[in-house]
């Protein structure tokens, strides 16, 4: 299924990659944007195939780990969250930082397909805590282009930290453009 999803994104569709994996890091929290449609899933396991890093993780609400998708879903590398409760999310996922050698997480700044007008906190939050760095990868459905930013490391300022990351990701157009992230947005 991957290879057919590779084959399907990259040449029937055209997408094209630009920049480098840090394969270097032996941690790290990518943030992935514009996150605007399901379809979105797919083009990461396409990239994640095509560019030989499916050790990067995701999370996935824990309302998608039902049989036989839960098995799936492990096998591709998602752990399941609960979104409803304050259940120390933020915590969890930074302890597994801790007790790894090398762990990559990927997770969307957004936090949904919807529209936002206020990037999530949790990605900073774990990125900080767990004193990662950060890669930036921005999809663009309108140039079919996956672009890999240099990896950075957040500062003691959320807001210019975050101001940093909207800038590089407005310009992207997502599948469902109005849902994207534009300068507008809320730091």
């Amino acid at each position: 299924m991957h290879q057919l999803l590779v084959w399907w994104f990259f040449t029937v569709k055209g997408w094209r990659i630009k920049g480098t994996f840090p394969f270097h890091l032996k941690k790290a929290v990518y943030i992935v944007a514009p996150h605007t449609h399901s379809i979105d899933f797919f083009l990461g396991l396409a990239i994640r195939k095509k560019m030989h890093f499916e050790f990067i993780r995701f999370l996935g609400k824990k309302e998608l780990f039902i049989p036989p998708f839960s098995w799936i879903l492990h096998s591709l590398g998602c752990s399941p969250v609960d979104r409803s409760t304050n259940n120390n999310l933020v915590d969890q996922v930074v302890q597994k930082f801790k007790e790894n050698e090398t762990f990559h997480l990927a997770l969307s700044p957004e936090g949904t397909r919807k529209k936002v007008y206020k990037l999530k906190s949790g990605f900073y939050h774990i990125a900080k805590k767990a004193q990662v760095p950060v890669v930036m990868v921005g999809l663009d459905f309108f140039k079919r282009e996956v672009v890999f930013a240099e990896s950075f490391m957040l500062s003691d300022d959320e807001r210019a930290d975050k101001r940093k990351i909207v800038d590089f990701f407005k310009d992207f157009k997502g599948y469902v453009p109005e849902y994207g992230i534009t300068s507008d947005i809320e730091c």
